[in-house]
């Protein structure tokens, strides 16, 4: 059994040390390192990266060092650590990218609906920035109106379903960051396929191995279905996913065309 890369153990010592640190100060971390909407006033541009080393629970981060071990431990001895480090945050940053571009397509076709209703942009960034998210909807009109907002405007809004759902998709992409290092190891899985094609793998609800030429393909798909149609209503960032497998699979083309190695 070949042993793990000094540089795979710090990737996951780093992980687990933010992950320790954003239980002691969640707010704060959260605000500083995850990835935020980019018209949000909490993003930065250092968030691209970082919100890779963040980690939403004990289950989130164990699947993905779990993932980051299984999987980059060969791929790391193939390549050595300048070209793993190079792929792994090349996924990663993949994975956003596409995952932001995506919220932000969303993001304009629910404000230009409300846009329709007699809002301006500027004002329904302002209600955005006022907005308690994890309050409820009196509350929240009631603070919007008390500080001069429009009320007929408001009103009109959140007393239609429709546009209310418009709202709530906006509030949601504005208010709730990105984190977690998912899209980099859908990245590695997907180099991971292409070296070792035939080598088993196993989801959760599918208790038979699949071939990984298979297998990834399959979870590819599965994310990309859940993140255009959202039919699970999950918090997951499918998008992100689809993101990084796609940034692996076209390196690993790339890098097919000068890697004279023993493909397996």
């Amino acid at each position: 059994m070949r042993q793990t890369p000094d540089t795979i153990k710090h990737l996951i010592i780093i992980n687990v040390i933010m992950f320790l640190a954003t239980q002691m100060m969640p707010q704060q971390m959260e605000n500083f390192f995850a990835m935020h909407f980019p018209l949000n006033p909490q993003f930065k541009v250092w968030q691209l990266i970082t919100h890779m080393f963040m980690h939403g629970g004990i289950m989130h981060i164990a699947f993905n060092m779990y993932g980051l071990w299984a999987f980059g431990t060969p791929l790391y001895h193939i390549w050595g650590e300048k070209k793993f480090l190079i792929f792994y945050f090349a996924a990663g940053l993949g994975a956003v990218l596409l995952y932001t571009g995506v919220q932000y397509y969303s993001f304009n076709q629910s404000l230009n609906e409300l846009i329709s209703q007699g809002l301006s942009k500027d004002q329904i960034i302002q209600i955005l920035n006022s907005w308690d998210y994890h309050s409820n909807v009196g509350i929240n009109l009631h603070n919007l109106i008390s500080q001069g907002l429009p009320k007929d405007e408001i009103i009109q809004i959140f007393n239609s379903k429709e546009y209310l759902g418009d709202f709530k998709n906006i509030s949601s992409i504005y208010h709730l960051p990105a984190l977690g290092a998912s899209g980099a190891i859908y990245g590695l899985l997907v180099a991971f396929a292409f070296y070792f094609p035939n080598a088993e793998l196993m989801l959760m609800f599918i208790p038979y191995p699949i071939k990984a030429k298979y297998f990834v393909p399959l979870l590819v798909l599965l994310d990309l279905t859940f993140g255009l149609t959202n039919v699970l209503h999950t918090p997951i960032a499918h998008m992100a996913h689809v993101g990084g497998a796609l940034v692996g699979f076209f390196l690993m083309k790339l890098w097919q065309k000068h890697d004279h190695q023993r493909w397996y």
